[in-house]
């Protein structure tokens, strides 16, 4: 989750949109509890 905030942190704070996109992915790839899509 924190991976998403900083991600839109970016995006709007440093207008940095690849780095944002970038986090936000990673974020949502990782998920809320650390799990990884890969492991399911």
């Amino acid at each position: 989750m924190a991976l998403v905030i900083g991600g839109v942190y970016v995006l709007v704070a440093r207008r940095d949109v690849i780095w944002g996109i970038v986090l936000i992915v990673l974020g949502l790839l990782v998920g809320p509890g650390g799990v990884s899509l890969f492991n399911v």
